[in-house]
């Protein structure tokens, strides 16, 4: 059997609108990121398949909300789970037209605020730049609704130790001054810095139970 628990990772479907998602119940847990943050690259290291998500040279390729089925989580006290990852489509790509933009605007925000079974976001953050409006916005969200977050500051292996520590302890410096309920580490999909640690969380986000089931 497998040590990673992420690697039972099956594909589903891709949803244009989230009518088109499995029935919402069970556990999920949402990957988020602009398109050139490396997104899909983590979702591969993470779940150990080199083609689970779809990784080029040109950003912005996943444009549909891409589910993945997870072997049933027993979780004490509970039923077993069934439970997801929702790959969600890349955002802020220069060369996707408006009114996708805007579409994939409508249709995150609606996932995020109506999705019962979300139980948090692993947020995409290049490590080499400063938060980005989208990745500002998605931790404000999870600020607001106390929807757990964890960040994944991505591509560390093209940048120096120090400046990996640096771009950390300022993440974490944003999660205590905005009140963002959220954990943060460095993290390489090439040089499988971190996976880890970032698997473990997954799972710990599916296995805590949002404020409604309390």
């Amino acid at each position: 059997m497998s040590s990673n628990p992420l690697n039972g990772a099956t594909f589903v479907l891709a949803a244009h609108e989230i009518v088109q998602l499995p029935y919402d119940q069970g556990a999920e847990v949402a990957f988020a990121g602009r398109s050139n943050a490396g997104k899909s690259s983590a979702l591969n290291a993470l779940t150990g398949h080199n083609a689970l998500a779809r990784t080029s040279k040109t950003p912005g390729r996943t444009q549909l909300m891409v589910v993945f089925d997870l072997p049933r989580l027993k979780v004490e006290g509970t039923e077993p789970l069934d439970c997801r990852l929702v790959d969600l489509p890349g955002y802020g790509y220069a060369k996707v037209p408006e009114a996708m933009r805007k579409h994939w605007r409508g249709e995150i925000d609606a996932y995020l605020k109506m999705r019962r079974s979300l139980r948090g976001i692993v947020l995409i953050v290049d490590i080499r730049h400063e938060l980005k409006e989208f990745d500002a916005t998605m931790l404000q969200f999870c600020a607001d609704t106390q929807l757990p977050c964890h960040v994944l500051l991505t591509k560390a292996d093209k940048i120096s130790r120090s400046q990996a520590q640096k771009a950390l302890d300022a993440m974490r410096k944003h999660f205590r001054d905005n009140n963002v309920p959220g954990t943060a580490q460095v993290f390489s999909s090439s040089a499988k810095t971190g996976v880890d640690e970032a698997r473990a969380r997954v799972m710990e986000l599916l296995a805590t139970p949002r404020p409604h089931e309390l």
